[in-house]
C-alpha cells in the first residue's frame, strides 16, 4: 500500500496507536520528514508533540549511506560494518560529525527557540518518522527519549526494512511498523507525495501542536503576524527607498535586486509574496534613485549595483539579526552574483537576470547556493545564464520553465518561479554552512 502522504501515513499509525489516546505519552518527531506524520499521531491521539533532532552521518561520496546517526543529549549511534566497508578513514568520520553536529545545534534552535523541551519523566515517548531504512536515526532518537528518562519507548513508522525493524526491538520497548517490507527501496517509493518538508513547516507544526484550541476536527496552522515598513536604507551618499516586511517566525531576510526598480515590480511582489508565506522576509528596494534611473547607462552599472546591495546587506543584518540572501532580476542578477563574492550571502536567486554581467572573477568566487531561473523560450537569456553558470564553482543550479518568456506572463509561469525561489531559499538560506560547499552542479 502506498501512502497518499505523510498525514495519511500519520492517520494510519494513529489508528494503530488508539491505546495511547488520552495517556501521558509524548509524541517526538524526527525532523523533518517524520514532523507531519507526528503531527497527525498526535492530533489523534489527543497528546502532547515536540521534536527529538537527530541527524545521520552520511557516508561524504554517498550521503544516502548513513554510518551511524547523532541525537540531542549527546547520543552517538555509530554502524561499525558501514565503516568498515566504506573505508572511511577517522579524520573524514570526524568532518562529517563536526558539520552534521551544527547542523543539528541550529536545528534545535530553530524548532524550539527559547523553549525547553517538555518533561519526559516516567512517560511514554512515541518516536515517529516517516520510514525505516538503516534506521540509524530512530535507534539515535530512541536512545535521547530513554536518557529523558522516559518510562517506556515506543517508535511507530508507517514503513520499514524487514532487516531493520528486528534490530530496533533492542532499543524500543515496543516498535509497531504498518508494512515491513523485505524489498523496501527508498522510503519515498511507498508515498504518493513526498515532497520536502521544510523548517518553515516543522516550526508551524510544532506551533499548531501546541495551540490550546486545536482539536482532531480542526486542524490548522499558525498565523504569521507580519511586521511591515517602508524604510529608507542608506548606502553610500543616497538613501534607497524600500519595503521591509519580516514575519514574526522569520529565520532569514531576501532583499530584491533590480537595475531598473524593484518596489513597484508586480513581478518581485508575487514572489515577495510567496516567500512571506513560507516564514522569510523580504526587503523590495530601489538601487537607484529616480534621478540615477533615467540615465539607463546605471541600470547597467552593475559595479555601481552591487556595491549598493552590500550596503543593504550591511544595514539588513543590523536591523533584522538575520542571515540575507538575494534575488535578483535582470541586471540586478549580476549585482547580486557580484555583491555575493565578497559578502556572507547565505543564497541567491536569479528570475530571468543577467548573471552573466558579473565579472567572471566574481562568479568564480560566489559561495553562496546559486539558482538562475529562466524562461524556456526566452533563449538568449537562458544561453547568457548557462555561460555565467560554467563560471561558477559554488553549490548552483539552472531551473528553466517551460513554456515561459521573458516576463512570465504565461499561465502558472511566475507561480513557478516563486514555487522555485521558495524552495531554494528555504533548503539554503538559514542553514549555517550553506555557502561553505563548494558542490558543482548546473
Amino acid at each position: 500500500m502506498r501512502y497518499e502522504d505523510r498525514a495519511d501515513a500519520g492517520r494510519h499509525l494513529a489508528r494503530r496507536l488508539q491505546y495511547l489516546r488520552g495517556t501521558d505519552a509524548v509524541v517526538l518527531g524526527l525532523p523533518r520528514g517524520g514532523v507531519p506524520v507526528a503531527y497527525e499521531v498526535a492530533r489523534l491521539l489527543g497528546v502532547p508533540m515536540d521534536v527529538c533532532v537527530v541527524r545521520k552521518l552520511g557516508v561524504p561520496w554517498q550521503p544516502e549511506l548513513g554510518f551511524g546517526a547523532i541525537g540531542e543529549e549527546g547520543v552517538r549511534v555509530i554502524n561499525q560494518d558501514v565503516l568498515r566497508e566504506s573505508g572511511l578513514s577517522p579524520v573524514e568520520q570526524e568532518d562529517v560529525e563536526r558539520s552534521e553536529r551544527a547542523e543539528l545545534e541550529r536545528r534545535v534552535r530553530r524548532y524550539r527557540a527559547d523553549r525547553p523541551p517538555p518533561s519526559l519523566a516516567g512517560r511514554t515517548a512515541v518516536v515517529v518518522d516517516d520510514g525505516l531504512a538503516t534506521g540509524a536515526t530512530a535507534e539515535a532518537a530512541c536512545r535521547v527519549a530513554r536518557a529523558r528518562g522516559a518510562g517506556e519507548v515506543v517508535l511507530a513508522v508507517p514503513v520499514g526494512a524487514e532487516t531493520t525493524v528486528p534490530r530496533l526491538r533492542e532499543t524500543a520497548d515496543q516498535v509497531f511498523c504498518l508494512q515491513v517490507l523485505r524489498h523496501l527501496g527508498s522510503v519515498g517509493a511507498w508515498y504518493r507525495d513526498f515532497s520536502q518538508t521544510n523548517d518553515t513547516e516543522v516550526a508551524a507544526l510544532l506551533a499548531d501542536a501546541g495551540h490550546p484550541g486545536s482539536s482532531p476536527d480542526s486542524p490548522r496552522r499558525p498565523e504569521r503576524p507580519l511586521t511591515v515598513d517602508e524604510v529608507e536604507v542608506p548606502a553610500g551618499p543616497v538613501r534607497l527607498a524600500a519595503r521591509l516586511v519580516v514575519p514574526a517566525t522569520a529565520q532569514a531576510v531576501v532583499a530584491f535586486a533590480h537595475g531598473s526598480g524593484s518596489r513597484h515590480s508586480p513581478r518581485n511582489q508575487h514572489v515577495a509574496a510567496a516567500l512571506n508565506r513560507t516564514g522569510l522576509g523580504t526587503l523590495l528596494l530601489d538601487l537607484l534613485t529616480k534621478d540615477e534611473a533615467r540615465d539607463r547607462h546605471n541600470v547597467f552599472d552593475v559595479i555601481l549595483l552591487a556595491r549598493r546591495l552590500q550596503a543593504v546587506a550591511q544595514w539588513l543584518r543590523r536591523e533584522t539579526a538575520l542571515p540575507v540572501g538575494y534575488f535578483g532580476a535582470s541586471t540586478g542578477a549580476g549585482a547580486a552574483l557580484e555583491a555575493a563574492a565578497g559578502d556572507d550571502i547565505r543564497a541567491v536567486v536569479s528570475r530571468g537576470g543577467r548573471p552573466d554581467l558579473a565579472r567572471p572573477a566574481a562568479l568564480a568566487h560566489v559561495r553562496a547556493p546559486t539558482l538562475l531561473i529562466v524562461g524556456g523560450l526566452d533563449t538568449r537569456v537562458l544561453s547568457l545564464n548557462r555561460l555565467a553558470a560554467d563560471w561558477m564553482h559554488c553549490e548552483h543550479r539552472v531551473a528553466v520553465v517551460p513554456g515561459a518568456t521573458h516576463l512570465y506572463t504565461e499561465p502558472g509561469a511566475l507561480d513557478t518561479v516563486a514555487e522555485l525561489a521558495c524552495e531554494w531559499f528555504t533548503a539554503h538560506l538559514a542553514r549555517p554552512d550553506a555557502a561553505a560547499r563548494p558542490i558543482r552542479s548546473a
